[in-house]
């Protein structure tokens, strides 16, 4: 394993993180002896598994269901000195409901203190200014020797992001940043000018389900496999320091390990494999979109209805692009089911004529209402659900 300085921590963090909402028994609490016996002992296998590796950062949540109150079974029989707990707690407006949620998690886990508590999703105005009202709770938590760090998880747009690193008062993000979606590359170089901690979120899942990749990305990514070069991709810069694998099952860890033969190549490897996807979308979208699609779009708040006018288009992209359709659809289908998790409506619940007043300053304002509409027809389908919902 290879380990990387946490920024401000000074946690020696392992390039790659065990998380820990996909091996759990539900999505919401339940009582220990409810937990069949199967369950937990893969999660402990999965853990153990993470130990061996030196993949020794566990990361989890009060909102991912049974996993804290099934890690409490295992993470105190650990080496605490080498063990890096996190834990993320959502801010809420009351920061006594947000105490007592912490303690909650706390004890679940069987552990004196955390080393890292995540504000878990800042992601508007609102749970930006809800976080802030829990920092004095954070820093008594701090005194008290319960948290040691403290940092905050994020869906939300670059500038909240950004909003939200500029204040100083956190010493790590968790966030979205992979090949597909490199957005958030202003706020890394945010968190860098702050010294803090970076924390990928989901690179395989979110980053085009490449666990399961289209035949057309695996060519394009040979000879690394799509998600070997996405891990390589992350880890190439050296502002970004952990990647987040959702583990289900011990086994889930091996392709990734692929990568930390390939570190010190990667600038060997990386340039022709990016040259062919970035060709490979010209030859498919037009060098000219693949350039300046996203250019001048409004956001989801100045859009009428709501309509996530960036997310859309850019999934309709990777759908023709590199033939990540399944994963398109899933996305797509996920917008107005999600909160603040991934805002915005689906394009056959507005009125698109009503978009033509704020696409003025797009060079393909023109164009992009039959996008939109191609869109909805490729990957409209049945809503779906995050996964804390099912």
């Amino acid at each position: 394993m290879l380990y990387r300085r946490f920024g401000r921590t000074e946690l020696q963090m392992p390039v790659f993180s065990c998380g820990g909402m996909r091996y759990q028994f539900k999505w919401q609490d339940v009582a220990p002896d409810e937990v069949p016996n199967d369950q937990q002992a893969n999660l402990e296998a999965t853990i153990r598994r993470s130990f061996e590796l030196g993949m020794y950062h566990i990361e989890t949540a009060r909102g991912y269901g049974s996993s804290e109150m099934q890690l409490g079974k295992i993470l105190p029989k650990l080496p605490r000195e080498k063990l890096i707990a996190q834990t993320k707690v959502a801010p809420v407006a009351d920061p006594n409901e947000f105490r007592k949620t912490f303690e909650t998690s706390l004890s679940y886990l069987k552990l004196d203190y955390v080393d890292l508590l995540g504000l878990h999703g800042i992601n508007d105005t609102e749970t930006f200014e809800d976080a802030l009202r829990c920092l004095d709770v954070v820093r008594s938590l701090q005194e008290q020797g319960k948290v040691r760090h403290v940092g905050f998880s994020t869906h939300g747009s670059t500038e909240i992001i950004i909003k939200a690193i500029e204040t100083n008062q956190f010493d790590y993000v968790n966030l979205h940043w992979y090949y597909i979606n490199q957005l958030n590359w202003s706020a890394i170089a945010a968190a860098t000018a702050h010294d803090m901690g970076v924390f990928i979120i989901s690179p395989t899942n979110k980053g085009g389900n490449l666990h399961e990749p289209p035949a057309r990305l695996r060519e394009l990514c040979a000879p690394l496999s799509p998600v070997v070069f996405n891990d390589l991709f992350c880890l190439s810069h050296s502002q970004v320091h952990t990647l987040s694998i959702g583990a289900a099952k011990p086994t889930d860890f091996d392709e990734h390990l692929k990568t930390l033969a390939w570190i010190d190549r990667a600038d060997e490897i990386l340039p022709p494999i990016i040259h062919r996807l970035e060709q490979a979308a010209i030859e498919r979208l037009g060098e000219d979109w693949f350039k300046r699609w996203h250019v001048g779009l409004p956001s989801v708040d100045e859009t009428p209805g709501r309509l996530n006018l960036h997310t859309v288009i850019w999934l309709r992209n990777l759908a023709i692009a590199y033939d990540l359709v399944d994963y398109a659809k899933m996305r797509y289908n996920l917008l107005g089911q999600a909160s603040h998790w991934f805002p915005g409506a689906r394009v056959s619940e507005i009125d698109l004529e009503a978009l033509r007043s704020v696409l003025e300053k797009s060079p393909f304002r023109d164009r992009i209402l039959d996008v939109l509409r191609e869109a909805d027809q490729l990957l409209g389908g049945e809503t779906v659900k995050r996964l804390s919902q099912q």
